[in-house]
């Protein structure tokens, strides 16, 4: 059995010894060995994982922006609550969005984050969808300011 052959079983058997020798393929340049099937397929799939966060994160986000922003009677009990939890994802959606390519990846997805966020509100605060706007109406800017409410 080949080299990479009995790599890729391994990955199959014990993923996290598959990992600490393809780290050390890689370290000492022994590409030969590497298992690059299952390699490239982690990298997707951690580039898509990636991807994932930031458009979970800001879809809560901008959810909470609007529970904060339009569900008026539930603000007194609700607000603080809202203000945390705002908090907590502009702060996943920092660390994530120092690397420029997810930060791309925000400004495409932004629209659509919106529209699903907008649902969601909906659907939690039981308030007629006319009270939304159809578009977003705050700029990523606003969304991830640490200082800015609606």
């Amino acid at each position: 059995m080949s080299s990479e052959r009995s790599v890729a079983l391994i990955y199959e058997q014990d993923y996290a010894e598959w990992l600490e020798i393809t780290l050390r393929q890689l370290q000492s340049r022994s590409l030969e060995d590497v298992d690059w099937g299952h390699l490239i397929e982690e990298i997707e799939a951690l580039g898509n994982e990636q991807r994932h966060k930031v458009e979970s994160y800001l879809r809560q986000l901008i959810k909470h922006l609007l529970l904060y922003n339009y569900w008026e009677a539930e603000k007194n009990y609700s607000g603080r609550g809202w203000i945390e939890e705002i908090d907590n994802f502009r702060s996943e959606l920092d660390i994530l969005l120092e690397s420029k390519v997810l930060y791309s990846h925000a400004v495409k997805i932004l629209d659509k984050a919106y529209a699903k966020a907008k649902r969601s509100a909906i659907l939690k605060s039981q308030l007629p969808d006319h009270l939304f706007p159809e578009t977003c109406p705050y700029s990523l800017v606003e969304i991830l300011d640490p200082d800015w409410l609606p």
